[in-house]
Formats: C-alpha cells, structure tokens, sequence
C-alpha cells in the first residue's frame, strides 16, 4: 500500500475540516421580533390544554390532544391550512427535520433540517422570527423537540425561556425574540461535554442533545446521546437550573465504587466506560416528584469482553427522584447488553383501572417489541415477566448472561425471531436467494448471540418500537404504538487489543461500508460490487462523490459525516488493498476484542427485507386487559410499489398521536403520506399527501378556533429525498370548525 499517499490525502481530509468550524450565532432585530410575537399572542385565546406546551404533547409524554373537532366523520375534509418551508437542505441533501413542535399563546416553535429554530404563527405559517445557533450538521445533531419553561427570574419578575438542543449545547432562547438569554450558562448555552466527571474530550459529537430535556419545577434533566464505541462518553443524568444553566445535581448511569450497581461492572469503569445513556428522552410524574429514565446500552455495541457483569444502568427503566437525583428504583430490561438493544423511547405514564382501583403505570416498549408495564411509586411489574434464554455461542473474552427478561403478558407487537417461515414469498427467486443465505447464518432466536459469521437481528437494531415512541389514549384506555419488522445482519470481526475503531480509518471502512461491502471489500458478487482495486475504476474525486451521495441503492453519508472525514473514508478506500481489510484482523492477534462489520439490513435481490411482510405495523393495546385490541399494516416503501407491491408495511421513523375523540395520526412512512385512523378498530380513514416523508411525530392544537395537524416532511430516511417543509392541515370553513 502506498503509505506516503495516503499520509497526503489524511492531510487534505484535515484540511477540509477547516472549513466546518462552528460560527457565531445569527438572529434578527429583537424588537421586531417581540412586537410580532405579541400579536400574535393577543390574539390568541385558545386554551394551554388545547396547545400543544411539551415534548409529546406534555411530560407524561401521552401524544395526545384533546381536541373533539377533528372527527371520524369530517377527518376525510382535511385539507392544507399553510405550508413553511426554510429552503434549507444542506447541499449534499441528506438532512432530516425530526422535531415534535411546541405551540404556546397561539406561536409554534420548530426547526430546519440545518437547526436553525424558528417561531411561526400556528394559524398561519407566518415567521415571526429565526435563531440560527451556527453549529456544523451531522448525522448525530438531529434535534427531536424542545422545552418551553415560564417562572420567575432571581429579581421575582415573570421569565418564559425556549430551550433547544443543538449538538453538544443546550440554548435559552426569550422566544419573544429568539435571542440567546444571557445569564444563562455562557452567553445563552451550557456545554454538556462538561461537568460529567471525566474529560471528554472536545470532539463535537462526544455529547449530542437530540431529545429535549424533561421538565420539573425549574430543572431541565438530561441524558444526551453518545457514541457507544469503545472510548465514549459516559450517559450519566444531570439536572440543570432553568434559570442559570447550573448542573444541580448528576446520576451515574456507571456507578461509582461504593455506588448501587457497581458490582456489576469491573473495578473503575466509571473512568473509562461509556454509553448507558438516555438518549430518547424522559418522562415526569410531577405529583410524585419522579422522572422516568431510559437508557441505552454500554459502550461497545455487540461485544462486552471488557465490561463483564450485568452494567446497571444500562438498559434500563430507573426512576429518579426529580429533586435530588437518588434513585427510587429501576429494573433492567437487558442485561449486558449485545444486541444493540437501548430503551428507544420515553415511557407513558398512563392510569388504568385494575381490580376497582385506579393504577398509576408507567409503560416501556421496547426494541424486541416487549410492552413492560410498572407501577410508578414501586416498580413493581403490573404483568407477569418470564426469562428467555439467551443462545448461541460467546465471542472470545465475551461474558454472556444465561437469559433476557420479556412480559408474558401484554404479547409483544412483533414477531420475534427471524425463522425459516418469514422467508420472502413475494416471488420464487428471492425466497430462493434469501434460503441459500440462512445455513451460513445464526438465526431463530430472540437473543442469538453476535458471531463473527454473522447473526439475524430481528427486529432490526433499530427496532421494534424506535425513537417516536408509543401514544396513551386515556378516554379509550388504548396504548397506540407504531413498529418496525426488518431483519438485519450483525458480523463481528477480531481485532488487536485495545483498538479503537474511533482512531482507525481501517475502523472507519468496517462501521461505515463494511455491513455491505464485507469486512474483505468484496461484496456480494452480485448486487454489492467488490471495493478490491477500486482505484482502477473511479478516481479519488468520483469515489468521494459516490460515498457522499450514495449510489443505487448504496445510502450517501454526506449526512452522516462532515467532509473531512468523507475525504479519509474515500482515501482509504482508494489506497487500501486486501492486506488492509479489516477481514486480515485475525483472532490469534485479538486479544479477546471484536468489533461489529458495519450496519447491515438483510435484504433481498430485489432491494426489499428479507423477510415476509408486515415490514412495518401500527398496533393498539387494551392496556388493563393486556391484550392486542387491533394491529395494521403501516406505509409502504416505493420501491415495493414500483414492483407492484402494496399494503405490506414499511419502516417507519417518528410516533403516532391521538385525541379525544377518537382518531388517530402518525405520519412516519416512507411513501410521504399522513395517515388517520380510527382508534377502536384500526381502519384506516384518510391518507394525507406531503411533500417528502414526515420522519417525525405530529402535533394537534388549536389556534384561532382551528384544529390543527402539523407535521415535518424533512425526508432524508429510507433512501427519500430531503425536503425542508412544514405542513399544517385544517378543516375548512370558519373557526367554528
């Protein structure tokens, strides 16, 4: 290999990272800004109820509103009330719009796919005004909601403050004017790489604010998304004071020696392990002084050998209390975790009638499509939980636990392991092609063990249930949750002790090109072409291009990756030849450390899951009865139309919402559509066009005696085109409607 090359073209990529230096934040002329949002404000008489004030709706996270003037009968009259568009997808085009909207006193707050947070009028679409917090975009920045918090400031006055996320920083906005309040944290922003105990290091994405913080009295709690490669940060809970940006108080997630739980990591792993982090988002029992927590799994995904033990409190549903941090109780979903297998969303809080009384019940879904169900004060399971074993043989230096917990009762909303009957019948050659496929593969259980041969992850890593996460309808006692049904292919790969894939472009090819082109560059032979000698067919710049915009169906990472590091990616790949393939890695040289091939979704010749359909569903829960009340196919792909398929279901990215009368709306689909379906039975009453896919979960309120369904169609998902676009859909006729 032709080191000197290489070491030049390692110097370019650094170059161009030059040019993506965080800038100075950029907003408008204050008063302008206020005397919009003023009026706006005078205007509006629309009760807090009938807004939409909090994440999801409000901290119980129940996606719900209780609007009644949406109904079954005139939800077919929906037509489009405005439209916002920021013209803002990055030039690469692989941006997303993920944000669940706030609207508060007639204004809503949202976000462009480059996160530049705007307020609009909700009855209109108008802008009022824009904050720009001048961060560079990456995959790792989506930003999913934010935080509106009135009080009063250290002299008694009344304080409203906007808080958003952006990458490592949290913001206080006056969203009167969107400009950053100064006596919070430094100049309007607290940097979460700080104050965790340890020294992170500077790297933009160690810490990523992508879920809004929970909410309780005037403390923002927080968890963050981290890496979870070897060398991650630690997912430690903090609470912040509203007011000045001061962490109040932390909760290891990876105790400390003396700490609960510290027996079930090594010694010290506070100093050097990472992850257990809650990454999507919490719920707060104000009443009870209580925040639910979910957390993720530890740092590495798929391989364990350096943190033997059961690693409390990864993976698990901890409740807090809010005030002070201890911990009331928790109960861990997956023990040492190496499936991938994070809490994925914040819990319900929910209350349903058992035996006479009224139960207060938090309510976790989970990746493997489990329902756990608890009662808030004392964790105790409101179900049933049985232990499934755990199969398949150990990676060296691995330390498996015998078996995983799962309810026996609400039954789960997928299937649960990929076996040889979910092969795909939509023709005779891909079932075929897909069967020759299985005897070189580990599959059939729930928990198969990751192996360097390759194991069926079913669902897929992302779920089962994912970030959008569950809806309580309270009038119905309906728990609404939206999943998806794909397999997709972990492989391991040995590598020498103490690698770190972070500080290795050879790591780099693996995590980003090697779930399909192979950890030996090779491919498939067939729809996955060989990367072997790709000098001799693209030269640096085309390889680059490709790899930043994707080809076929090959996803672009100009998203995903600032250009500096597509600049390394595509060196490597061009100087490397077999020799550098992270398939030479051997086990006699691992010294017990592995690392997973890449993300590889197994799909069939023709592009679509390796597996029978449903490939996405939108299932409801008699949630006292623990029972299945119905369950539907949800979205389709376009692809799978193209081919003259309908009606299987896609995956699908953002949560569903429900009213009060009846209807509920998720949007969420590839095939850019929002649909509206009857909450007691399933049916589907009305599909809505938008004009990219709206990965993101809608909001219901009022404004100006209108219902209103908003959602963003950002695209950018599941291989659809990038948008910009907000979409708000009304009723026609008078606000009597």
């Amino acid at each position: 290999m032709r080191r000197s090359a290489t070491a030049s073209l390692v110097l370019a990529g650094w170059l161009l990272a030059a040019g993506g230096c965080e800038q100075a934040p950029v907003t408008g002329d204050a008063d302008a800004a206020r005397a919009r949002v003023e009026a706006v404000r005078a205007r509006s008489t629309t009760p807090a109820t009938h807004e939409w004030r909090g994440y999801l709706a409000d901290e119980a996270r129940s996606h719900a509103s209780p609007t009644t003037k949406i109904t079954r009968e005139n939800v077919a009259d929906l037509e489009v009330a405005w439209r916002y568009d920021s013209g803002e997808v990055a030039p690469d085009g692989a941006t997303e719009i993920q944000f669940n909207p706030l609207v508060v006193d007639g204004v809503l707050y949202g976000i462009s796919p480059l996160l530049r947070v705007f307020a609009l009028d909700a009855a209109t679409g108008e802008e009022l005004w824009s904050f720009d917090p001048g961060e560079v975009v990456e995959l790792w920045t989506r930003v999913r909601g934010a935080v509106w918090w009135s009080g009063e400031d250290a002299a008694g006055k009344p304080d409203e403050r906007l808080f958003v996320g952006t990458g490592p920083f949290l913001w206080a906005l006056d969203p009167r004017t969107g400009h950053p309040v100064a006596g919070f944290g430094e100049d309007g922003r607290v940097d979460l790489r700080e104050g965790l105990g340890r020294d992170v290091g500077g790297d933009m994405m160690q810490v990523v604010l992508t879920t809004p913080p929970a909410l309780f009295e005037d403390l923002l709690i927080i968890g963050g998304r981290v890496n979870e490669l070897r060398g991650a940060a630690p997912g430690h809970v903090r609470a912040f004071d509203a007011r000045t940006g001061e962490q109040r108080w932390i909760f290891h997630t990876i105790p400390a020696a003396g700490e609960f739980g510290a027996e079930t990591w090594p010694p010290g792993a506070i100093d050097v392990e990472g992850g257990a982090n809650a990454w999507a988002g919490m719920s707060v029992d104000a009443e009870r002084g209580l925040v639910f927590v979910p957390t993720g799994s530890a740092a590495g995904d798929f391989h364990g050998g350096k943190r033997a033990g059961d690693n409390l409190f990864a993976n698990s549903l901890v409740a807090l209390d809010a005030k002070t941090g201890e911990r009331r109780w928790h109960y861990q979903v997956v023990r040492h975790d190496l499936w991938d297998r994070d809490l994925p969303a914040p819990p319900n809080l929910v209350m349903f009638e058992r035996d006479g009384v009224q139960v207060p019940a938090v309510v976790q879904v989970t990746k493997t499509g489990s329902v756990f169900v608890f009662h808030r004060e004392t964790g105790a399971p409101l179900f049933p939980i049985e232990e499934v074993k755990v199969t398949g043989t150990a990676l060296q230096g691995e330390h498996p636990p015998a078996s995983e917990p799962a309810p026996v009762a609400p039954p789960p909303f997928v299937r649960q392991a990929y076996t040889k009957e979910f092969l795909p019948r939509r023709s005779a050659a891909e079932r075929a092609q897909v069967a020759e496929q299985l005897p070189s593969l580990r599959y059939g259980h729930t928990w198969d063990l990751p192996s360097t041969e390759g194991t069926v992850i079913y669902p897929g890593v992302d779920g089962g249930a994912e970030w959008g996460g569950a809806a309580w309808d309270a009038e119905r006692g309906l728990l609404v949750v939206n999943a998806n049904q794909v397999p997709w292919i972990i492989r391991m790969v040995a590598a020498e002790e103490g690698f770190n894939p972070q500080m290795s472009l050879a790591g780099g090819y693996l995590l980003a090109c090697g779930g399909c082109h192979g950890a030996d560059m090779r491919g498939d032979g067939t729809a996955v072409p060989s990367l072997v000698n790709i000098s001799e067919r693209l030269s640096p710049l085309e390889l680059y291009r490709v790899i930043r915009d994707g080809r076929g169906r090959m996803p672009g990472y100009g998203g995903s990756m600032p250009s500096w590091q597509l600049a390394l990616l595509a060196g490597w790949v061009w100087w490397a030849d077999e020799s550098d393939a992270p398939a030479s890695w051997t086990a006699s040289s691992a010294g017990g450390e592995f690392i997973h091939a890449g993300y590889q979704k197994f799909v069939a010749s023709d592009g679509l899951p390796a597996a029978s359909p449903p490939w996405g569903t939108l299932t409801a829960y008699d949630l006292a009865a623990g029972t299945i009340r119905w369950q539907v196919p949800l979205g389709d792909y376009p692809l799978a139309r193209e081919l003259g398929y309908e009606g299987f279901g896609s995956e699908n990215y953002g949560g569903p919402v429900v009213t009060a009368s009846g209807l509920t709306f998720v949007a969420a689909t590839p095939d850019a559509k929002l649909r509206a379906f009857d909450s007691e039975t399933g049916a589907l009453l009305q599909e809505l066009d938008l004009p990219a896919a709206g990965f993101a979960t809608p909001a219901i309120y009022e404004a100006d005696g209108k219902p209103f369904v908003v959602v963003a169609a950002g695209g950018g998902k599941l291989d659809q085109p990038s948008d910009s676009a907000w979409i708000a859909f009304s009723l026609p006729g008078g606000p009597e409607n």
